[in-house]
């Protein structure tokens, strides 16, 4: 009797085991599947030279994997502009997530809301790559469904609180709330103003300032979950005579201390991790 209850207990001990085993080890593969794919998107050949040079400066597979990125997630790009980061999402995703593009609508004006929509449109229509892509609405500091409610399991916004102000940052944190899932993140990367600046005085310079940032998303609902510096570039001053355009990869001032320009590289970046709470 003490024999077979021993041989029982063994029995379910190896099965509780293995089952244990087997939960940890798919979660421990999960991060590196989604890495895989994102190392294969980078790398890929419909991304041209001059997009992968950008790679040194903005750190897209750490930057991701930083914000959790998974490739069966269902993920939001708030104005993707000339698609530099949907080039590697829209891959990452294809087939087994789902990637919608939130940016502006085409008015059928000749604005720059409606050919910013066109020329977007024509590149993801330009290669199959980006089959799977689904573009919404998105409208500076007007509510925007940027995706069906509750959907999204990863928000992401780069380098664009500058261009909506504080009044479109309130009200695209509201617009990416709704649309996440209770647990879903949303990651934002953007060009650091320094502390000792003001933003009112140098509203117009590119920079938009991290604290400000953090209360902002805060006041949204989320909670800030963690803060990196991968994005960091401690060269940059921030004070330069045409903005963060100054700097590479626009060089506004054109060949005028260009060589300078290029020695700083691309600013300095806040990278911030938010989430939705779960309840």
């Amino acid at each position: 009797m003490k024999t077979m209850k021993s041989l029982l207990s063994s029995a379910i001990l190896a099965s509780t085991i293995g089952t244990v085993s087997f939960t940890s080890f798919a979660a421990e593969i999960s991060q590196p599947m989604a890495k895989t794919q994102l190392e294969q998107a980078i790398a890929g050949k419909h991304r041209s030279d001059k997009n992968k040079a950008r790679d040194v400066y903005r750190h897209p597979e750490e930057t991701l994997m930083f914000f959790g990125f998974r490739s069966d997630m269902t993920v939001v790009e708030i104005a993707p502009g000339g698609g530099w980061y949907t080039e590697i999402l829209a891959p990452a995703v294809k087939g087994t997530g789902k990637l919608y593009g939130a940016h502006y609508p085409d008015t059928g004006e000749d604005n720059y809301y409606s050919k910013s929509r066109k020329k977007l449109e024509a590149k993801l229509a330009a290669n199959d790559v980006y089959s799977e892509v689904e573009l919404t609405n998105f409208t500076p500091r007007v509510a925007s469904a940027i995706a069906p409610a509750n959907s999204a399991d990863l928000v992401l916004t780069f380098r664009n609180l500058h261009n909506w102000k504080v009044e479109g940052v309130k009200q695209i944190f509201a617009d990416s709330f709704k649309a996440l899932k209770p647990g879903g993140v949303l990651g934002v990367v953007e060009h650091r103003m320094p502390a000792s600046q003001n933003l009112e005085e140098n509203s117009k310079s590119g920079y938009f300032p991290q604290q400000l940032t953090i209360d902002l998303a805060i006041a949204a609902g989320f909670e800030l979950a963690a803060t990196s510096e991968i994005n960091a570039n401690p060269k940059d001053t921030a004070d330069h005579p045409r903005g963060v355009w100054t700097l590479p990869p626009v060089y506004r001032l054109g060949e005028k201390d260009k060589a300078k320009y290029a020695a700083i590289g691309e600013s300095d970046r806040m990278t911030l991790k938010f989430i939705k709470p779960a309840k």
